[in-house]
């Protein structure tokens, strides 16, 4: 029974990911080719075989379809691997592998999203023709970036604010960002969790061979 009852999921889950990345790809050439008012959420269901309830079980709106920002997409279980990752540390103090083990939950984040060089083409047709999807797309990586401060925090005992939780989950983002194109050019090709990786590895090496500045002496 356990087995059938896994069976059913995965093909439902695979069914789920299928029409996902369906919905996806035609919102965002419907997108370059007429803009997110040159057609409606019926005439997107339509051509995907779906219904408008079902669409809004999958996205909450166009833009979040054409971003691929799906509803069902949940990283809980690797977010909770994260915090379980913290070793014991002493109270107020970082763990020595924070950034890394937030790193290695950015690539997993990452790789969920099955984002590859024609996703990539597509939402930049889309990007082009309709601008004001960059601003969506920014108003939700500050919404990510405030709870990943939270997700941060709660892993070290610290404040939300605390300006090292900010710092580390700023960097890490900025790098992944930087990480993105580069996973992405056929001219040399890597994988995001290779180019994250190098990324890491060169701010390390900047920081670690600067001299730490002395407020106190500069007052």
């Amino acid at each position: 029974m356990h087995s059938v009852i896994e069976s059913a999921t995965g093909v439902r889950d695979r069914r789920r990911a299928e029409t996902t990345r369906t919905l996806v790809s035609l919102a965002r050439r419907a997108t370059a080719a007429s803009g997110l008012t040159g057609f409606t959420v019926e005439e997107l269901c339509d051509e995907a075989g779906i219904s408008r309830r079902t669409f809004f079980n999958y996205f909450a709106s166009k833009e979040d379809a054409v971003l691929g920002f799906a509803l069902h997409h949940d990283t809980t279980e690797i977010d909770e691997f994260f915090v379980a990752m913290r070793p014991k540390t002493a109270p107020g103090e970082l763990s020595a592998n924070l950034v890394s083990d937030y790193a290695a939950l950015t690539e997993a984040r990452w790789t969920s999203f099955e984002f590859d060089h024609t996703d990539a083409a597509e939402l930049m047709a889309a990007a082009e023709r309709e601008p004001r999807l960059v601003t969506h797309m920014i108003d939700r990586h500050r919404a990510d970036e405030v709870k990943d401060f939270a997700l941060v925090a709660r892993r070290e005992g610290l404040p939300a604010d605390d300006p090292r939780v900010v710092a580390a989950v700023q960097i890490v983002g900025h790098l992944a960002r930087i990480a993105v194109p580069a996973s992405l050019d056929p001219d040399s090709p890597t994988t995001f969790a290779a180019a994250l990786d190098r990324q890491i590895a060169a701010a390390h090496a900047l920081f670690s061979s600067q001299t730490p500045n002395d407020t106190e002496s500069t007052r």
